[in-house]
């Protein structure tokens, strides 16, 4: 199913992103499929919490480099047009009415790191790097941005977003990205300790929970959503966004980057 494996155990559901081989990197296909996956998921009464995992040595190391070596020579109204389904993707996620856990292990990069700021509870493997490394290669971390900001506030997301920098899950944890480390071999079983603390509570108290957590602190709207789209369609199409994506694409440093880190 276009990279995503989906299982159900009784009331759980479990998302496996399944494509190992580009460490479950997002591509427009795998993005539209989870988009609809989420819109019936909140349709189904049945569901008491949903399982987000990552397949392989990974849980989602960003963009897939063949999606963007496709948008390379997108214009920039279908930039916008791929930027909208993303920020449709998490926005759907973010509003499931069911508890969504994150187990999360290796690298979650960019809308790797998006997807762990939708969730509710992120438990991750002690090994596990994150990063929003998106100014990096010349662009920004547009449409995730509200919801890294709902997680850890605007004053840590400037500092995530502005550094753009790999960090372990120590310091993930300590700015509130993630809930709770442990090491990998006791990822699965803290995983499970923390499923059957949720499934101690009332189905239709979590979903009312996130009704009114929803309503206190609301989503993004379609304006919002838009505007983050249009800021990421712009940049993709600029100088620097196209200087960063044909560096990374090819390997190479940048312009705007010193060849030796240490003369910047």
């Amino acid at each position: 199913m276009s990279g995503l494996q989906v299982e159900r155990h009784s009331g759980e559901v479990w998302w496996t992103l399944n494509r190992p081989d580009v460490r479950n990197a997002l591509d427009d296909a795998l993005i539209a499929t989870m988009r609809d996956e989420a819109h019936a998921l909140a349709q189904d009464a049945t569901v008491r919490v949903l399982v987000l995992a990552g397949a392989g040595p990974a849980f989602c190391a960003g963009a897939d480099l063949a999606w963007m070596r496709r948008m390379r020579d997108y214009d920039e109204q279908r930039n916008l047009d791929d930027a909208l389904a993303v920020a449709d993707l998490f926005h759907a996620m973010a509003s499931l009415p069911m508890p969504v856990l994150a187990r999360v292990h290796g690298a979650a990069l960019g809308g790797g790191a998006g997807l762990m700021a939708v969730s509710d509870v992120v438990i991750a493997a002690d090994d596990t790097q994150v990063g929003f490394t998106e100014a990096r290669v010349g662009i920004l971390p547009a449409t995730i941005a509200p919801y890294v900001i709902r997680r850890v506030g605007i004053a840590a997301a400037r500092t995530l977003f502005l550094r753009a920098h790999r960090m372990p899950a120590t310091d993930a944890h300590r700015l509130g990205l993630i809930d709770e480390t442990c090491p990998s071999a006791d990822l699965d079983t803290v995983v499970r300790a923390r499923l059957d603390e949720i499934a101690l509570g009332a189905a239709s108290s979590h979903r009312a929970t996130k009704r009114l957590l929803e309503e206190l602190s609301p989503l993004p709207g379609a304006a919002e959503r838009r505007l983050t789209a249009e800021a990421i369609a712009r940049q993709r199409v600029s100088e620097d966004g196209q200087e960063g994506l044909r560096a990374f694409l090819d390997h190479r440093t940048p312009s705007w980057q010193p060849s030796d880190p240490s003369s910047a």
